[in-house]
């Protein structure tokens, strides 16, 4: 197993890195990519699916993507401590019938030693907009570093 760095005991600034870096993983919507953040033995709780390992990750991540289309994500750090993140985030999607979505939540992580994240707790609802509502117009892919932040959208 290979370190993923920023390692705990976290500060202020590896929080807001690691939190960036998760961000950019999702947004790439790469499966196999962003499982690769996660211990082997990972254990999710995603809504009110549960999810343990790697490979099903994979598998949930698939299914998520294949259903929310044009996903476009932002997180923002909200506490941490040792090595633990609690994040907040927002994401805009569409289904393929073209109704657009934007998703809030918070994310509570826990990482192991070689920054790989063990534990990961997601609560998430699903709003419907309006596409004119829409806030995130990037291309598919990392957020731009001067896009506006969660709190700069008032979200």
């Amino acid at each position: 197993m290979s370190e993923r760095p920023p390692l705990p005991p976290f500060d202020r600034n590896s929080a807001i890195q690691k939190v960036r870096l998760a961000e950019d993983g999702w947004n790439s919507r790469d499966p196999a990519k962003v499982a690769l953040a996660y211990s082997l033995e990972s254990i999710w709780r995603n809504r009110s699916e549960f999810i343990n390992g790697r490979d099903a990750i994979i598998q949930f991540l698939t299914r998520k993507w294949a259903k929310e289309l044009e996903y476009r994500l932002i997180k923002e750090l909200w506490a941490f401590t040792g090595n633990r993140i609690a994040v907040r985030f927002a994401y805009e999607w569409h289904d393929d019938s073209g109704n657009w979505f934007r998703s809030y939540g918070n994310e509570n992580w826990e990482f192991n030693p070689d920054g790989l994240m063990q534990w990961r707790y997601a609560s998430i609802n699903d709003l419907p907009i309006r596409e004119s509502e829409r806030k995130y117009f990037w291309p598919l892919g990392r957020r731009p570093d001067d896009h506006p932040s969660l709190s700069d959208l008032g979200l």
